[in-house]
């Protein structure tokens, strides 16, 4: 079996702004080199798709294959949607924005995922996925985000079971929840949920930044021991502790 070993290669989903930016940064500082994703490109080192397209997944880890090699040693799984679906919205609505925010959060996650898995145990070779998921999965989100909260369990779910079944064929993978983050689409949030209010919710007394967040997903990727695979990590200011 390869053991990893630099030069690395990543892709990472979502790497236009905020935690995946940070990540995307992070790990180029590390002489990794990095595929980003994103809905439309930013640079040329982004693939543009929209995740809601069943067919986006595979064609972004084709071309992540491509710009490197045929090889990807990381991914990592940060592509996010957080939209509010309340009660009130028709049922075509509310299934709609169920399936779009399940599609981009989980099913397009477990897709890539697949690919990297079946890649490395063809080749043989090592690799290691870090999963951005939430303080959600476990605690819950607002009346509004049953879909992302049911969304960000699965992934939880998913990532303990690859870590379970693959370890011993040199597949990591590793988990972190934060909770909020200062990114626009949390920012977001918490003006619509009263802002200084919600922060009483946590001890820390203020959101996480995304260079937080991408400091653990770094150490994930690159420097956490073999045998914390499987690890969920919290990120939300003791907000919610288990």
């Amino acid at each position: 079996m390869t053991q990893l070993k630099a030069p690395l290669t990543a892709l990472v989903t979502g790497s236009s702004r905020g935690i995946g930016a940070a990540i995307a940064a992070r790990l180029r500082g590390r002489g990794v080199t990095v595929v980003g994703h994103a809905r439309s490109a930013i640079d040329a080192d982004t693939i543009a798709a929209d995740l809601t397209d069943p067919t986006a997944a595979a064609r972004i880890w084709e071309q992540a294959l491509e710009r490197c090699d045929g090889q990807i040693d990381l991914l990592v799984n940060n592509a996010g949607l957080f939209e509010a679906n309340p009660l009130g919205l028709s049922d075509i609505a509310w299934l709609d924005n169920w399936e779009d925010t399940l599609r981009i959060n989980l099913t397009a996650t477990a897709e890539l995922s697949r690919y990297a898995v079946r890649a490395w145990l063809e080749s043989g070779r090592t690799g290691r996925i870090v999963h951005v998921a939430s303080r959600a999965g476990y605690r819950g989100d607002s009346p509004d985000h049953w879909h992302y909260a049911a969304a960000k369990g699965g992934m939880i779910a998913m990532h303990k079971t690859i870590a379970r079944q693959y370890a011993a064929q040199g597949v990591m993978s590793y988990a972190i929840c934060p909770g909020f983050t200062d990114t626009a689409m949390a920012g977001d949030y918490l003006a619509s949920r009263g802002g200084p209010g919600l922060l009483a919710d946590i001890p820390l007394g203020r959101v996480a930044t995304p260079d937080e967040i991408a400091a653990i997903a770094e150490f994930c990727a690159l420097d956490a021991p073999e045998s914390m695979t499987g690890t969920v990590i919290d990120a939300n200011g003791a907000s919610y502790v288990r």
